[in-house]
């Protein structure tokens, strides 16, 4: 099959991109960074895998929990948060009788992965709901304070839920479950590169992010900080020749992959630095702030949550008139606004169907500009006249 990879290329410099939050974008010189590095693996690939790969990846590890603020001893590289936290699950002995405790703002993948392990071991999915909009930091911690039971084997929180995209008050979280000795477990898949990171600040029992979203690494690139006092219990998913020598050890090696979006890290880490990730994050926070707003205002309409509440993703709600008629706002409501948005204006950009509302997910990264959400905000506002031109003309037939 021929493939014309100019004419794709053309097609995707049109596009608006506010959905970076998906799967990220690797930035140029980290991506021919990587394909370097594959280069040199397959020069001399013994070398390299028995000789040079074990302390190259020490020295990955100690750049990256520097800039998270966690000593190298606590903390793993994966191929992405999803495999961590299956790790973390799977390690946990959930047993019948059980409860694990989460959020309905957990991701879809994780809450499936919780599902399917209490199911398995006859223990108890505890899922407490935040009602969206939310209205204050408060709401949510006075929902786990009220909710949460000592005893519980298992609290799993979102940093920065991926359907809801307002930052979790974690810290407090974290004191929560630490007053009634649960142990925790944080999903940061979004958090590194959009959030200043302390490990020991936040004293999780376990965290896991993504280095290929906001951080812009490679795809296949992760972490994973466990507890100094609990690393004993935790195993990778894939056993192989490190198991039995600790912790670090055994999450090294999990059979031959590719290593390179791990080696870029480093360069990634300096390249941040050089920017300085401050004002990186001032500028998308920013963004997100001065973008919800317009879309807000263009389209009459409110946040889920408030301004501050919001990190580089924010979420607007679209205007009801799109789906007033709707019975049942579904999943499928938002995707036919979405797929409309792409294949009729080429702009990229996730609906969610949150609690009988549709709201937009808007990303902004150092790609973005305003002037982009205001392509987004017209774009909707075309949709919405002429959905109402469609229904004045059904009533005139009538």
């Amino acid at each position: 099959m021929y493939v014309n990879y100019h004419e794709i290329s053309v097609t995707q410099e049109k596009c608006v991109f506010l959905n970076h939050g998906a799967f990220g974008a690797v930035l140029k010189g980290a991506l021919s960074l990587a394909q370097a590095w594959q280069s040199y693996i397959e020069r001399q690939p013994l070398r390299f895998f028995d000789r040079e790969l074990l302390p190259f990846l020490a020295h990955v590890t100690h750049c990256l929990a520097g800039f998270v603020g966690s000593d190298a001893t606590d903390i793993v590289l994966v191929t992405n948060a999803t495999t961590a936290i299956n790790s973390v699950v799977r390690s946990m002995d959930i047993q019948r009788g059980d409860k694990v405790y989460m959020l309905n703002l957990t991701y879809g993948a994780v809450k499936k992965l919780l599902q399917y392990t209490c199911d398995q071991a006859g223990a108890t999915l505890q899922e407490e709901t935040v009602r969206v909009p939310v209205t204050d930091r408060e709401q949510i911690i006075s929902l786990v304070q009220s909710t949460l039971k000592r005893g519980t084997k298992l609290a799993v929180f979102d940093h920065i839920p991926s359907n809801t995209p307002f930052v979790l008050p974690i810290q407090e979280l974290v004191e929560i479950c630490r007053e009634r000795d649960v142990p925790v477990l944080i999903d940061g898949a979004h958090a590194l590169g959009m959030l200043q990171l302390d490990m020991k600040k936040i004293n999780a029992d376990f965290y896991v992010s993504n280095a290929h979203k906001w951080f812009c690494c490679p795809k296949g690139s992760a972490f994973m900080y466990v507890r100094k006092e609990l690393q004993s219990r935790i195993r990778p998913l894939i056993i192989s020749h490190g198991f039995g020598s600790g912790f670090n050890s055994e999450f090294v090696w999990a059979g031959l992959h590719d290593y390179s979006p791990f080696l870029v890290m480093p360069a990634l880490i300096e390249f941040w630095k050089s920017l300085d990730p401050d004002k990186v994050r001032r500028y998308m926070h920013g963004l997100c702030r001065e973008a919800g707003k317009l879309l807000q205002e263009m389209w009459d309409t409110t946040l889920a949550a408030p301004p501050d509440m919001f990190g580089a993703m924010c979420l607007v709600g679209l205007p009801e008139s799109l789906y007033k008629n709707n019975a049942n706002v579904t999943y499928d409501s938002a995707e036919e606004i979405q797929n409309e948005l792409f294949h009729k204006y080429n702009i990229e950009v996730p609906v969610k169907a949150v609690q009988g509302r549709l709201y937009m997910r808007i990303s902004c990264h150092i790609h973005n500009e305003l002037e982009e959400y205001k392509t987004l905000g017209q774009a909707v506002l075309d949709i919405v006249d002429n959905k109402n031109c469609i229904s004045d003309a059904k009533k005139i037939k009538r």
